[in-house]
């Protein structure tokens, strides 16, 4: 019985220390804006896409960007935002984007400062990145 005992409290110690040592990976939160590594994309819009978004935490607007350097996401700004700013872009149009590059959820993505469409410049985020829909 003593043995049993015994065996049972080191079984009890062994996963103690197994489940202290494995720990459950912390998950990737939204990456921030980087102003010192701003880059200026030039290219079409393939696709203007609406959908939650997990880094403005609210329904964003996103562009597949087909520039001479591939296919790139840009976040934007949420829905709503570009909505009072009455900003809209549509597929094939030309657009410049001011941002700063990211690695988010697998994928390489911008981060946007400003879009410029025709004459039209919108402005999502002030000099070091604070996202403008916040104030």
């Amino acid at each position: 019985m003593r043995k049993v005992n015994y065996i049972v409290g080191a079984v009890v110690v062994l996963l103690i220390v197994f489940l202290t040592a494995v720990r459950s990976p912390q998950k990737q939160g939204p990456p921030s804006y980087n102003a010192a590594a701003e880059v200026q994309v030039s290219g079409t819009v393939q696709e203007v896409r609406e959908y939650f978004c997990a880094i403005s935490e609210e329904q964003g607007t996103h562009l597949l960007l087909h520039s001479n350097q591939g296919d790139i996401l840009v976040h934007v700004a949420p829905a709503r935002f570009l909505r009072t700013q009455q900003f809209a872009v549509h597929a094939n149009d030309a657009v410049s984007v001011v941002g700063t590059r990211v690695h988010y959820q697998g994928e390489d993505a911008i981060l946007a400062r400003e879009v410029t469409l025709g004459n039209e410049v919108l402005i999502v985020r002030d000099r070091q990145g604070h996202p403008l829909w916040t104030r």
